[in-house]
């Protein structure tokens, strides 16, 4: 006999199946939806009854296809849903979805990632390291659900493929000349949210998707703190403004467009796309190979130019590691050797 219970996970309702059947072990899975319990149950009562269900047989009746589908629908009732990883979870099933998941072995998935490397984007580019890595990640996470949750594979294939080694990430960020050719650009641009926008990015080093999702409602201008509720790692974040960016944001309260989204579109229908008018403001400012991400790097070099710890700028970017913040370290040369000179003075006393 099943059972169905609904459970709350990461804040969103999941349905746990339990299938009961004597002279057998109990089965378990969880699913986003109790439509799909409901089938799941049904076909496994079914063949444990015919004698037909051996866990180690899943892996045959099922196709990679099968599992993206669900694998994306639980993704869909998430709170952080990334467009990219959609896409890259339907580039894994175009190439090898109709794939049973016993065919799916760390040689496949190997084979698989180089097809995808190779592949030249319109511009005749090939990926990076860091980019099929990723695409190696999304597809564990989904064989992870396939293992946890659903029950269809013992073990997942994509823990025996290694990651590529990837370079020391990328550290951009405006000089002094920069940043006032570039504020100057985005304060005289005609869409009124990109100086906001940019002031935010480069005063407290938050992504460019937490900025544009802000709401009214997780701001609060007396004590100049916004609250982040969707960030890339799924965590709620509080991030202080303060300065000229809290000035700037006061004005944009007093002249705004919607009572809810604090960046909104013109029809107040969703949020600002920023990509248009942030690089005319790039060309205006003839500021080259610049992103929006890199205000978030000018940000934390800015932080480490004055003192900053590791650990105090790994706090207010959001990273759960320091090895994230590392890569700004080479910046911090001159802080470093006032810190020990003054350690040294203190010691054995000025020359």
């Amino acid at each position: 006999m099943a059972t169905i219970e609904t459970r709350q996970s990461k804040g969103k309702t999941v349905y746990r199946v339990r299938v009961r059947i004597k002279g057998a072990p109990e089965t378990t899975a969880t699913f986003p939806s109790k439509t799909l319990a409901k089938d799941w149950a049904q076909k496994t009562e079914t063949q444990i009854k015919e004698n037909t269900y051996f866990p180690s047989l899943q892996a045959q009746r099922h196709t990679l296809n099968e599992l993206l589908d669900l694998y994306i629908q639980k993704l869909r009732h998430g709170p952080n849903l990334q467009q990219t990883t959609i896409s890259e979870l339907r580039t894994w099933g175009s190439l090898v979805g109709d794939f049973n998941l016993a065919q799916i072995t760390p040689a496949k998935i190997r084979g698989t990632l180089d097809k995808i490397e190779n592949t030249k984007s319109p511009s005749g580019r090939t990926k990076s390291a860091g980019t099929i890595n990723r695409y190696l990640s999304v597809l564990s996470s989904a064989l992870t659900f396939a293992k946890k949750e659903l029950g269809w594979i013992q073990t997942n294939p994509a823990f025996n493929v290694s990651k590529l080694p990837e370079p020391n990430g990328r550290v951009r960020y405006l000089s002094d000349d920069e940043r006032h050719r570039l504020l100057e650009a985005v304060k005289n641009a005609p869409n009124p949210f990109l100086y906001p926008a940019v002031m935010l990015a480069i005063s407290t080093g938050a992504r460019r998707g937490e900025i544009l999702s802000l709401r009214w409602e997780d701001i609060d201008l007396d004590r100049g703190w916004a609250l982040l509720q969707k960030t890339k790692n799924g965590d709620r974040r509080g991030i202080p403004i303060k300065g000229l960016a809290l000035d700037v944001m006061h004005n944009l309260y007093n002249h705004r467009r919607s009572d809810i989204l604090v960046f909104p579109n013109e029809t107040n229908s969703g949020y600002f796309n920023i990509r248009r008018s942030w690089k005319k403001a790039l060309k205006q400012a003839n500021i080259e190979d610049f992103r929006f991400h890199d205000l978030r790097h000018t940000c934390a070099s800015y932080l480490m130019m004055n003192g900053c710890s590791v650990g105090e700028i790994a706090d207010i970017l959001g990273h759960k590691t320091l090895q994230m913040v590392k890569r700004y370290s080479h910046i911090s040369d001159a802080h470093k050797s006032n810190v020990i000179e003054n350690m040294n003075n203190k010691i054995f006393g000025d020359k």
